[in-house]
């Protein structure tokens, strides 16, 4: 779906980094994704499985998560590459946490990861208006 909130092209981007976990977060998917960072993509298996799984999970994405001013896509590439940093915070119009953020090292990498569980549903408040 080329008008839905996800992007099939950055699921695969970070695929590629897929026994982190980091596509799976980016679809809505926490649990699993916590669990690929801690097997590894359950020791390469899963995240192999996984490349002929994106197209569906990119599908439920879209579906669940509806487009709005900010862009889910830019907030995760932000928050995977500049997370620590505060970036996507900043994006989001979340400045004195983005510049927490920038301060501590996203406190002290916790508020990172917090963000990883949390992005898509932070975006879709943001979106809804919330």
């Amino acid at each position: 779906m080329l008008d839905g909130s996800h992007s099939i092209t950055i699921g695969y981007i970070l695929w590629i980094f897929g026994f982190t976990g980091s596509h799976r977060f980016y679809y809505g998917k926490p649990i699993s994704g916590t669990l690929w960072f801690l097997t590894l993509g359950l020791l390469g298996i899963g995240w192999l499985i996984d490349i002929f799984l994106i197209p569906a999970m990119d599908r439920q994405a879209d579906l669940r998560f509806e487009k709005g001013t900010i862009d889910y896509n830019v907030a995760w590439i932000l928050l995977t590459f500049l997370g620590l940093l505060g970036i996507h915070r900043i994006y989001m119009g979340k400045i004195v946490t983005g510049l927490l953020y920038m301060l501590t090292g996203g406190l002290f990498g916790l508020g990172y990861l917090y963000d990883y569980w949390t992005l898509n549903d932070q975006i879709a408040d943001l979106n809804y208006g919330l």
